[in-house]
């Protein structure tokens, strides 16, 4: 599957769009609770990947999986870690504090594209991360309580996930920029068994239910594998850095949905603080069109 950059934008809207399902989704939850709602978010994954990928790419898509190559379980080890620290972090300190950490996601991904891959990001991109930035802060600052129990090692886990997203997109574009005919997207179901089998010690004994089961079901399949999937597609178009900020919608649909799906309002200064987010992520879309169109 090959897209073009302006698909790949699109593909990647959709893809945090899904992602952003967890909440409101959860907010249906009888019984499960923290390692175990990752346990099986990532069980399920690994079982719709196992039905997906030969369907798409062929039954010798196993084969075919590159078990020698370093950028492979380096990749792996990536998703299994963002799949597996968000949850965790959320079990020690609150949401706003581990939303604002997530949000340095671009920013370090910048800085890794220019370590990693020596590439240089445009001013508007630099900009744009920035003025994103703010965006979130805005949306959660009020809510930061650093003197909470936990917060430190809260933050200190959540920190994890905007590392392990930058190492993985950089890791795909270094992999392209080297020429290696490489499919880094079976490594998002090497990520969700590692999750898995980190995750099960954990959630004994079990506590959901049958209802619990479905919607974790339902997280597996269309909000860690299809999106994940996808977002490795789009990562070979896109720059680490764009597909990284494109991923802070996620935060922005997450609001909007648990606003329309378990009615649950945002404060003013998420609206507002939302709509600076967009207004970055609009401003460096329309610039980068306009260059590709001059």
């Amino acid at each position: 599957m090959k897209l073009s950059h302006s698909q790949a934008v699109c593909v990647m809207v959709a893809v945090t769009a899904l992602w952003a399902m967890a909440g409101v989704v959860t907010r249906q939850l009888e019984s499960a609770r923290s390692f175990e709602i990752t346990f099986w978010r990532s069980f399920f994954t690994v079982v719709s990947l196992l039905i997906i990928l030969p369907l798409w790419q062929g039954h010798s898509v196993f084969k075919r999986m590159p078990w020698r190559s370093h950028y492979f379980w380096l990749s792996g080890v990536c998703w299994s870690i963002m799949f597996t620290a968000f949850m965790v972090a959320l079990t020690l300190t609150a949401v706003a504090n581990v939303l604002i950490t997530l949000a340095l996601g671009p920013l370090i991904t910048a800085l890794f594209s220019w370590l990693i891959t020596g590439q240089r990001l445009p001013l508007r991109t630099w900009c744009a991360v920035w003025l994103a930035g703010i965006g979130i802060g805005w949306m959660f600052a009020s809510q930061i309580d650093v003197a909470a129990n936990g917060f430190w090692l809260g933050v200190t886990v959540a920190i994890a996930v905007p590392i392990a997203g930058a190492v993985q997109w950089n890791l795909v574009q270094r992999s392209q920029s080297q020429g290696l005919a490489l499919d880094l997207v079976p490594s998002v179901l090497l990520g969700a068994v590692i999750s898995s089998l980190f995750t099960l010690p954990w959630s004994v004994p079990f506590q959901a239910t049958a209802v619990d089961i479905q919607w974790l079901a339902l997280l597996g399949l269309f909000q860690l594998a299809i999106p994940c999937v996808l977002s490795v597609v789009c990562a070979k178009v896109l720059k680490a850095a764009e597909v990284s900020l494109l991923a802070l919608l996620e935060v922005i649909f997450g609001i909007a949905l648990a606003w329309f799906g378990a009615d649950e309002k945002p404060a003013v200064q998420a609206l507002l603080g939302g709509s600076l987010v967009l207004f970055a992520l609009l401003l460096n879309e329309l610039f980068a069109w306009r260059q590709r169109n001059v």
